[in-house]
């Protein structure tokens, strides 16, 4: 397999450009934004912008005169290396207001790319593109997308050996140059044992003190290191959710390295053997199942649920009106546990899902399925079939 067509992806930004002046695409560097607006805005009726190209950025000198509004779709990539052009977006925008004029491409979060404050509001819409969905590369390469992960190069690497060797090449360019053009002025030493200790707390409530203790940092510095790679969209902070309930909740966020290829370098896995012998098993498989419904499900405010008792949930979501709950158990006979139950009644879930590794789907009890990893993300509409 050499190339992987987006559709639901290309639909998402269609959609965008045909009712908002200006979309903000963010993904994680190399997850194939500029690919995918290439593919979306047809050339002869756009215009590219590449900040990291000093001709670009030498054609951008007069943004006003650079941007006029010629009837077409201009596309700026890597926008958050230039952050002083967005208030003349809004100047531009604002003199002809009309749907698809700019296309902005970012490898950060809407508030670090610049995008997030007030400067474009009410005229921008935002799609984020992660890594390859499961629906992109089919149900039949669910181990090659756990395993590599979803970034474009890393699942189309032709041996497993040249993925890890692309993997390790884009941690270090991560940590060496990409962190320092978002701003972020962190050692890159430092900052890798960071991002590699974070990878042995991936599926965990965050403890600061424990790790700034592991690395000899402060606790200030680690929720630094944390944010910023939250910001760099290569973590993901899933909140708690408090029920209204007497039991004692925790209150921390989850961590999760968001893409499992580079959980897996982090970590030092190198095959399916190793991973399927890792103690990090069942915690990847959880980040992975998370990050592909959060993919195909979004825009969504996920969170987890737990108590000091040792009840928990590791995702809840509310879809179209519905609380749904969602256990990731990599097992091949799934089955119904008591903080299951306690999680359905605490909840009041209107269905719970045990995501499994098994071959086949069925209900467990009432309001309960235990559905397949390939039913739940490669299906038509997993969810509503159940109901």
């Amino acid at each position: 397999m050499s190339f992987v067509e987006r559709d639901e992806d290309a639909r998402n930004l269609k959609e965008a450009l045909s009712h908002a002046p200006v979309t903000l695409l963010t993904g994680p560097r190399q997850a194939g934004k500029s690919t995918l607006a290439c593919q979306t805005v047809t050339s002869s009726s756009s215009a590219f912008f590449d900040l990291e190209d000093h001709r670009d950025l030498a054609r951008l000198a007069e943004p006003t005169l650079a941007l006029r509004d010629t009837g077409e779709t201009i596309v700026i990539d890597e926008a958050q290396r230039m952050p002083e052009l967005f208030p003349t977006l809004r100047v531009l925008v604002d003199e002809g207001r009309r749907p698809g004029r700019f296309v902005v491409l970012g490898s950060a979060s809407p508030d670090l790319v610049g995008l997030g404050s007030e400067t474009l509001a009410g005229r921008v819409t935002f799609v984020e593109l992660a890594g390859f969905r499961l629906t992109d590369v089919g149900a039949h390469q669910l181990d090659d997308l756990w395993l590599r992960g979803g970034l474009p190069e890393s699942f189309l690497a032709p041996t497993d050996q040249a993925s890890n060797r692309w993997r390790d090449d884009y941690i270090s360019t991560f940590l060496e140059r990409d962190l320092s053009n978002l701003g972020f002025r962190f050692p890159a030493a430092t900052m890798r044992r960071f991002w590699t200790m974070l990878a042995h707390f991936h599926g965990q409530t965050l403890n600061s003190a424990r790790i700034a203790r592991s690395i000899d940092v402060s606790e200030s510095t680690v929720r630094r290191y944390i944010d910023a790679l939250t910001d760099a969209l290569v973590v993901r902070q899933l909140p708690p959710w408090f029920a209204n309930i007497s039991k004692r909740q925790v209150k921390s966020p989850r961590v999760y390295i968001r893409d499992s290829g580079l959980l897996h370098r982090l970590l030092g896995i190198d095959s399916m053997h190793d991973l399927e012998r890792s103690p990090a098993l069942g915690t990847s498989w959880e980040g992975l199942i998370l990050e592909q419904l959060l993919t195909r499900f979004a825009p969504l405010d996920p969170t987890f649920w737990s108590t000091h008792g040792g009840a928990e949930l590791d995702l809840r979501l509310e879809i179209d009106g519905r609380i749904l709950g969602f256990e990731m158990k990599r097992t091949a006979r799934p089955k119904l546990s008591k903080s299951m139950h306690t999680a359905r009644a605490d909840l009041q879930l209107d269905h719970l899902f045990l995501v499994h590794a098994g071959p086949h789907s069925f209900p467990l009890a009432d309001r309960v399925t235990a559905i397949t990893a390939a039913d739940l993300l490669a299906s038509t509409d997993p969810l509503t079939e159940v109901s």
